[in-house]
């Protein structure tokens, strides 16, 4: 192993060291303070305004990364004692146009005219906070970790307003200091400052960004230097509690409704400017929005995010160790199926370089699942240019474990891990090293995991090399792991593509794409190879096809039911092998009807045969009303005992925008594989900033006969009260 690990460690250590300059030095915004009192009405006429610096001459990102952007971008500054103030003109390339998918929040990126803001409030280029709205008005808010990826889950109060007209649209906004974190006494931030206007498919961005990376990207913020240090928000505390009701009833049971009111809340405490603690008495994690269905034809369980507020701030912190499928800690297995009865977590900067985070929680007792108490610590420490190395522990304790009452259940697990983040100062090279090693009762030896990667990435040409190794008794029971039933394995992930960049009226690239991933059992006997060549073309308007042909093989490892239906299986040690090929095609978002559609046809398992089209069709009436109708349909080829198998996943969604505080949402997804209709419609009302109302109706049917299973009605109060 430490053949293994000291080479990676010393080129990524070189690779950081070597590429440190920050790219955007050079393009620096100075801030002072408004002298005189502003209003956040979208005018932008307040006579402070006339005295603050102006950002403008945006550079363009795509479609193509070599010149000035073709729309006119005018961008301000300034604060005072409680906020941070921005005010955005964005002149319009078309007059009169603009193009957004509704006045939901948080909206998704792609589908709108909008305007973001990237701070790097710590000067790391790793961690940060995008605030923005689409041209309708629509706010954008989120949390940004590991260099650039922004969780929209995280949810603060500020203050935006957006006004049009035929030649511009302007967005204006307070952010409170007390919503950020930030470190005290330095004074300059990364920034930069993101415009996207699809009346003519371009993104650009204040201060360059190649296109092969996102404009969230923080390697390539610009600087904003402040005349003196931001002020210090002063005591920060954050009452938000909560009451909810809920009616249910269990049809198929016939037993009478259950009506059950709760109250509880959270607090929040800033210790520092940086450094936050965050309280949970009694939390309601009840499902105000509802996991989306999905067809699983996979051996292992399926991936749902987080969206529970409690543990979302920092969370990057904690949950992005290691790898998606390799993950040591992953908060949706704490709470699942036994309530939550209180938590603490503290999570932030300590200083520049370094983060901590601590997590305790305790869950109550629940059938034959004893009381646990899970104990999270994480720590990070920055090196070189915006590599980082972090440290783990989780822990898992039974409270009032019994032997007999618990079976199947282990009194305790520990995991404990390191890693080493690579990200080069200009973003060219990325990469990770990773160990961990876990403690379970009656479970030790080969009880470890070891993962690495290293990936080039530039606008033509990328490659990345990854592989895994995981012991037979590697055991992360609040992680997720889903490769973990292998029973230990092998891993190689080694990948290529090139694109073409051309000059055309309607094609911006093309090229081709290598995808490999190969498994070996302890033993060191391959048990899945899985190899895909694709061709890919994306048009200036952004949109994008690709086909592609694929070769599988795998040998089971333990009995498998190809429909998982619950029938028959096949044996552990059988061997399968087929070819497929497919299409992937996504149309651009400037038209009022959007779609996409992806398609497999060729072999299976035991020589059947899999076709699989999945497709959705989108319509908006803008800003208002966005509609849209997705459907997954497997015709599946199998010999005796299971013969032709057709799984269909299909079902409408309306999203309503009445405002950009009213928002009504419903949605169907009928699921022949789980014999299941699932019908959900949300009203949330947003009265104040980050203060909801919600309404939520669920029904769960039977499909042959309509019949209800089940049904419930929540109803949800939020009041988000700084102190």
């Amino acid at each position: 192993m430490k053949k293994i690990l000291l080479p990676q460690l010393f080129l990524f250590a070189f690779l950081s060291h070597v590429l440190a300059q920050k790219p955007n030095e050079e393009y620096k915004y100075h801030i002072h303070p408004a002298s005189s009192p502003l209003r956040i009405d979208g005018a932008g006429d307040d006579p402070a305004w006339a005295s603050t610096q102006l950002a403008t001459d945006f550079y363009m990102v795509t479609p193509m990364d070599t010149s000035f952007s073709r729309c006119k971008t005018e961008v301000r500054m300034t604060y005072d004692k409680q906020n941070l103030y921005i005010l955005v003109v964005n002149f319009k390339p078309v007059n009169g146009a603009i193009i957004v998918e509704s006045l939901k929040r948080d909206f998704s990126f792609g589908k709108n005219d909008n305007f973001l803001l990237f701070m790097d409030t710590f000067d790391d280029r790793t961690n940060g906070f995008s605030f923005g709205a689409n041209a309708a008005g629509a706010p954008w808010d989120g949390q940004m970790g590991d260099g650039g990826a922004v969780d929209l889950s995280w949810d603060n109060k500020w203050v935006s307003e957006v006004k049009n007209d035929s030649e511009k649209w302007v967005w204006e906004a307070a952010i409170p200091f007390k919503s950020i974190r930030y470190k005290p006494g330095i004074t300059e931030w990364g920034i930069n400052f993101s415009r996207q206007d699809l009346t003519i498919s371009e993104k650009s961005a204040w201060a360059p960004v190649p296109r092969q990376f996102p404009s969230a990207s923080l390697a390539y913020t610009g600087v904003l230097v402040w005349d003196t240090p931001p002020p210090n928000p002063g005591p920060n505390i954050s009452l938000i509690p909560y009451a909810a009701t809920r009616l249910t009833r269990d049809y198929q049971k016939d037993t009478p409704a259950k009506y059950k009111p709760t109250v509880g809340g959270d607090v929040k405490i800033g210790l520092t400017p940086s450094l936050n603690l965050d309280l949970t008495v009694n939390p309601d994690f009840s499902q105000v929005d509802v996991d989306v269905q999905q067809t699983n034809l996979n051996r292992f369980e399926l991936f749902f995010p987080e969206r529970r507020q409690f543990f979302l701030e920092n969370a990057d912190l904690f949950a992005n160790f290691g790898y998606a499928t390799l993950r040591p800690f992953f908060s949706r297995r704490i709470g699942l199926g036994v309530p939550i009865q209180f938590g603490a977590r503290m999570s932030g900067k300590l200083n520049k370089n370094w983060r901590i985070g601590v997590l305790d929680v305790q869950t109550a007792s629940q059938d034959s699942t004893p009381k646990n108490n899970y104990a999270v610590f994480a720590l990070q420490r920055q090196l070189f240019a915006r590599s980082n190395v972090r440290f783990l522990f989780v822990n898992r304790d039974a409270i009032n474990y019994s032997h007999e009452k618990n079976e199947g259940t282990n009194r305790y697990n520990r995991n404990i891990g390191a890693e080493f983040n690579l990200a080069s100062a200009s973003n060219l090279w990325t990469g990770k090293v990773m160990f961990l090693k876990s403690f379970t009762p009656g479970k030790s030896n080969d009880d470890f995991s070891h993962a690495a990667d290293l990936k080039f990435s530039k606008a033509s040409f990328f490659w990345q090399w990854q592989h895994e190794y995981v012991g037979k008794n590697y055991n992360a029971e609040v992680g997720y792991v889903p490769n973990a039933t292998r029973m230990g394995y092998y891993k190689i992930s080694p990948n290529v593509g090139y694109l073409f960049f051309i000059k055309s009226p309607s094609i911006i690239s093309h090229g081709p794409k290598l995808v490999s991933n190969v498994f070996w059992d302890k033993q060191r006997n391959v048990s899945d190879k899985e190899f895909i060549f694709s061709y890919n073309i994306n048009f200036i308007n952004r949109a994008t096809i690709s086909v592609w042909g694929a070769s599988n093989y795998v040998r089971l490892l333990r009995p498998f039911d190809p429909t998982n239906l619950g029938g028959a299986t096949l044996g552990t040690g059988t061997e399968h092998s087929w070819k497929s090929t497919g299409f992937d095609i996504a149309s651009g978002p400037q038209n009022r009807l959007t779609y996409n559609a992806s398609a497999i046809f060729g072999g299976y398992y035991q020589g059947g045969h899999r076709n699989n089209l999945r497709a959705e069709l989108g319509y908006r009436f803008q800003p208002f009303v966005a509609i849209a109708m997705a459907g997954n349909y497997n015709d599946i080829r199998l010999p005796d005992p299971w013969n032709r198998k057709e799984l269909w996943l299909v079902g409408p969604r309306v999203d309503v925008t009445f405002t950009n505080k009213l928002f009504f949402t419903t949605f169907m997804q009928y699921n022949n594989q789980a014999d299941n209709i699932n019908l959900n419609s949300r009203l949330q009302w947003r009265y104040k900033p980050a203060s909801d109302l919600f309404l939520v109706y669920t029904d769960n049917y039977l499909p042959e006969n309509f019949r209800v299973k089940n049904r419930a009605i929540v109803l949800k109060f939020t009041y988000w009260w700084n102190l």
